[in-house]
């Protein structure tokens, strides 16, 4: 790709282009278009691709913007961006297939809020993104732009190896468990999962509602904060431009999971800790409360319960469509008992609580986003265990690249903040972006 091949632009830019009246959607939906159909039959990131339709609806939008006048300004914050959206929200005229045959022929009576969001702030739907089966672990074709013989994670599969790949610049994506954050690590791209809330699930399968948080990925932080800031609900701080932080204040958090880092994410968790030190940050090793123990189990407990109640009449129904994974998932979710997840559910609360405390003062949590690089094969999605307790939380969490590791996959860092905090996280997130410098744009 040419340096200033315009899949290279910022989300700002291509909203710039279109604004100028030149026909800058257009522009840059023949140059996704191109690198789509590239590198799609690699990496296999979309359920279909219709060069006609993208073509339509950015003449559409370029036509309006003409149509306006300095008075009248006919674009929005988002006019002429492509979005990838994954394949578990409903857009209108796409089928919402949710990565399983039992869907794909389902068809969308209107528009997820986040995807009517979207097209009201000027963006389009590029194309919908390959999920795994009913956003679960079990996963389908999809393969990491940065080597196809790995996986780029899930159930965000699509959506981060189309934005890592330079098919769209910016992708909906959604998280139970690890969904936004690990494959947005895996595949070298930014990755925001906002506070519990802040982005409305209505149009959105949602098998597990205390759990389930839609986000998105992109490039950059700047291009995350500007799309997530149209994505928000009422009453969540989300900037369309956040400020870098100054010498932030933040406390590096191993969790109980961090035996299972492999040595070289180990080590770059160290390395990036200690640059921020070198900068001027306030770095504090710390370990959750010994409450957080129980975390990982009491989001188990959480998630299979309300998945098993969701999918009682789907796997009654359609058993023989499921995969074997997921029919075993369920049988044995079925069995958690109602005082479980009652209990769970309190230990939930108890542990918001605990949080609340131990970040109050500071500015971020900085922790792992995966075990390591994206796992060779695609038989597996790869582990959520370091994204687990803050899913559970509800809190707000990004991930950044920080660089490669041995096998020259992406290595990422996580960045979590209190709840409600997201335009402080983002802010953090910022600061860190810059000092690291990475740059992914995969050039297969």
């Amino acid at each position: 790709m040419p340096a200033d091949s315009p899949v290279r632009h910022s989300v700002d830019r291509i909203v710039a282009s279109t604004r100028a009246r030149q026909g800058g959607a257009l522009e840059h939906a023949r140059a996704f278009l191109e690198r789509a159909l590239a590198v799609e039959p690699v990496i296999h990131a979309f359920n279909g691709i219709d060069p006609a339709r993208v073509v339509a609806q950015a003449q559409a939008i370029d036509a309006s913007a003409v149509a306006g006048t300095e008075s009248n300004d006919r674009t929005g914050p988002l006019s002429g961006v492509p979005v990838g959206v994954k394949d578990i929200i409903d857009a209108q005229g796409w089928t919402t297939g949710m990565g399983s045959p039992i869907h794909e022929h389902s068809m969308p009576a209107r528009d997820a809020r986040l995807v009517a969001r979207l097209k009201a702030a000027g963006a389009y739907v590029f194309g919908k993104t390959v999920t795994t089966e009913f956003a679960f672990m079990h996963p389908r074709e999809t393969r990491n732009p940065w080597n196809p013989a790995h996986t780029p994670g899930g159930s965000s599969s699509g959506s981060a190896a189309a934005v890592a790949a330079g098919c769209v610049p910016v992708a909906l994506a959604t998280q139970t468990n690890g969904s936004v954050i690990r494959p947005a690590a895996f595949c070298g791209v930014v990755g925001f999962k906002p506070s519990l809330g802040a982005f409305s699930a209505e149009g959105v399968l949602s098998y597990a509602p205390t759990l389930d948080q839609p986000g998105c990925l992109s490039r950059s932080v700047a291009d995350v904060a500007r799309v997530s800031s149209v994505l928000a609900e009422a009453g969540f701080r989300i900037p369309a431009a956040p400020a870098a932080s100054v010498r932030p204040r933040l406390i590096a958090v191993r969790t109980p999971a961090w035996p299972l880092a492999d040595p070289a994410m180990q080590a770059e968790f160290e390395r990036v800790c200690a640059r921020f030190v070198a900068a001027g940050a306030r770095v504090e090793s710390q370990d959750l409360p010994a409450a957080f123990g129980e975390a990982h189990e009491v989001h188990r407990l959480i998630m299979g319960f309300e998945a098993s109640r969701y999918f009682v009449s789907v796997q009654a129904a359609h058993r023989g469509l499921l995969s074997d994974w997921l029919n075993r998932y369920l049988d044995q979710a079925a069995a958690i008992p109602g005082t479980a997840y009652r209990e769970a559910l309190g230990v939930r609360e108890s542990l918001q609580h605990d949080f609340a405390g131990f970040i109050a003062g500071q500015d971020a949590v900085l922790t792992p986003p995966a075990r390591g690089e994206a796992p060779a094969g695609i038989e597996t999605s790869g582990d959520p265990v370091f994204c687990s307790i803050w899913t559970l939380l509800g809190t707000p969490a990004i991930t950044v690249p920080t660089g490669l590791g041995p096998t020259g996959l992406p290595l990422g860092l996580q960045i979590v903040g209190a709840r409600g905090d997201d335009d402080r996280v983002l802010a953090v997130a910022a600061w860190c972006e810059r000092l690291l410098g990475f740059a992914g744009l995969i050039e297969c």
